[in-house]
């Protein structure tokens, strides 16, 4: 049996940490190992317990979560970090993305769908929110430019519409009809001819590069 992924969570108020909690505990294959209240806490708490993973609320006093995502990035690299707002998604979401950070969802989010995305991040893939997906999608199609061409297969470019979408690799592959290996490889390959370094941004890359066009509405 592997271990279970150990998750530090972030969150000024008290009673979404402990329904957090609570809600990730009730898996046997995830285990809540601290929480903070601040983004200066969570550094700490990170530092010291290194968690595999850091459930990070957005909005928080004294360093919020931008500030603290950014920052544990630098300091501890192997961390996976995923955001967590109850507000409109806002501009900062470009700048944590872009910082290669792997998750950004919704405090609406049901509780399946963040053991699922936490699971989906853990096995390196980016996830992002459908509702984050769409203004991201909109703001890079109406920055799109000419860009070099960038040579992929007819098999490599269905991978990476897949990609563009809350699918994880598992369910692409079940959709295909081929397995979760062949879809990862297509994904590595599409990643390397993109110059990208995880999933998210690859999208991004490729809207960006028209290669693939997007429903942001």
């Amino acid at each position: 049996m592997s271990e279970p992924i150990r998750i530090l969570i972030v969150d000024d108020h008290a009673v979404v940490r402990k329904g957090l909690a609570m809600v990730l505990r009730l898996e046997p294959s995830l285990e809540v190992v601290g929480e903070a209240q601040n983004g200066r806490e969570g550094l700490e708490a990170a530092a010291r317990l290194q968690p595999d993973l850091v459930l990070v609320d957005l909005v928080m006093p004294e360093m919020d979560g931008q500030e603290m995502a950014l920052a544990l990035r630098k300091s501890h690299p192997n961390i996976k970090i995923m955001m967590l707002t109850g507000t409109e998604v806002d501009d900062r979401v470009f700048d944590l993305l872009a910082a290669g950070i792997e998750g950004y969802v919704l405090k609406n989010i049901e509780p399946s769908e963040l053991t699922g995305a936490i699971r989906a991040v853990m096995r390196g893939e980016a996830y992002l929110h459908p509702d984050v997906l769409k203004k991201v999608l909109g703001r890079v199609q109406a920055e799109t430019k000419s860009a070099p061409a960038v040579a992929l297969t007819p098999r490599e470019l269905e991978i990476l519409e897949w990609m563009a979408t809350p699918h994880t690799y598992r369910q692409i592959a079940a959709h295909l009809n081929i397995s979760e290996e062949t879809v990862r490889s297509h994904a590595k390959s599409v990643l390397e001819k993109l110059k990208q370094p995880n999933r998210a941004q690859a999208v991004l890359a490729a809207v960006r590069m028209k290669l693939i066009k997007m429903d942001a509405g």
